[in-house]
């Protein structure tokens, strides 16, 4: 029988999304694909989970049944009290299936399940850690990658695990068994949500001025102005900074700490200065200073006109300060 050597009651939670989703498919092998009901805590109370369970049990299928509530991070005192009650005296052959996004260790349901049954917690961890972590991933998914091609998909992609999950899987489609680097990373690796925010500054730092105008205008329908000008001022002096440090023979790993950012970023701010000068880029900074007290009410013209006015002189060639 299915359930035989299976607890009445799991728990399914903590940040690795994907080895979470891989604990949750190997508990729904173990019954049929009829024998599985799905439920989510968003619209099923405690309650509910425990009329399923009950419910199922009147078939008396001997290969067992499950019922899989999602998002139980959800629930409140009640759920968890009408989930004691049935654990109590749970349906046999019947498995709850609770799968949370993160619950805290001391949470009450975790502590019922620990007690009733079995928690699977999976967290991805943080930091340095997380460079094992996607190494990891990269041997899981029969990648030869080395432990700059993991430090550098975390600098790109971002801490989100699924996100860093699936760029694996892209990678390891295209690297078809030979061994991956930093270098293929950079190429292949799409970015995280974080670099949406960042549209403008890429679009500088390409010396692309359609780009520039096109990100803009998609950065005004969520951001003001003032933070766009923020954000581009803060960008032109890390490319300045690290031109510098360039000039005087640095390499991108110490200019990387001296300016304290990931290498990733520190690589790109070098290539974006390969495309201003010193001269141009000072200016800009000056321009770019312009703007500030522009937005701040110096100027009679709108946030967003003057805006656009300063990138379309920081991007074109020549830029002249004053």
């Amino acid at each position: 029988m299915a359930t035989e050597s299976l607890r009445p009651v799991y728990l399914l939670t903590g940040s690795d999304r994907p080895k979470r989703t891989v604990a949750l498919q190997r508990l729904r092998a173990r019954f049929g694909p009829d024998s599985v009901e799905l439920l989510s805590a968003d619209s099923s109370s405690g309650p509910d989970a425990v009329a399923s369970a009950n419910a199922l049990g009147l078939f008396g299928d001997s290969a067992g049944r499950a019922v899989v509530v999602e998002s139980v991070e959800a629930w409140r005192k009640a759920d968890v009290d009408a989930i004691r009650a049935y654990l109590d005296d749970p349906t046999p052959d019947t498995v709850l299936v609770l799968v949370a996004d993160e619950l805290r260790k001391d949470s009450p349901l975790e502590k019922l399940a620990a007690g009733k049954g079995e928690v699977l917690r999976y967290d991805v961890p943080r930091g340095s850690k997380l460079v094992a972590w996607a190494a990891g991933q990269f041997k899981e998914a029969g990648v030869q990658a080395d432990g700059e091609a993991a430090r550098a998909l975390v600098e790109i992609v971002g801490e989100d695990p699924v996100a860093l999950a699936a760029e694996v899987s892209k990678i390891a489609d295209w690297a078809d068994g030979d061994p991956v680097g930093r270098r293929e990373v950079e190429q292949l690796a799409t970015p995280g949500r974080e670099a949406a925010a960042w549209a403008v500054t890429d679009a500088w730092g390409a010396r692309d001025l359609p780009a520039v105008l096109e990100a803009c205008e998609l950065a005004l329908e969520k951001k003001d102005p003032f933070l766009i000008a923020v954000n581009l001022a803060s960008h032109v002096g890390k490319v300045r900074a690290a031109q510098a440090l360039a000039e005087e023979g640095l390499a991108v790993r110490e200019i990387a700490s001296r300016l304290r950012m990931k290498e990733f970023p520190a690589r790109k701010a070098l290539q974006q200065a390969e495309r201003y000068s010193r001269a141009e880029l000072d200016a800009a900074l000056v321009r770019l200073a312009e703007l500030d007290a522009a937005i701040k009410g110096a100027s009679r013209l709108s946030a967003e006109l003057e805006l656009v006015r300063a990138l379309v002189e920081v991007t074109q060639q020549p830029v002249v300060a004053g």
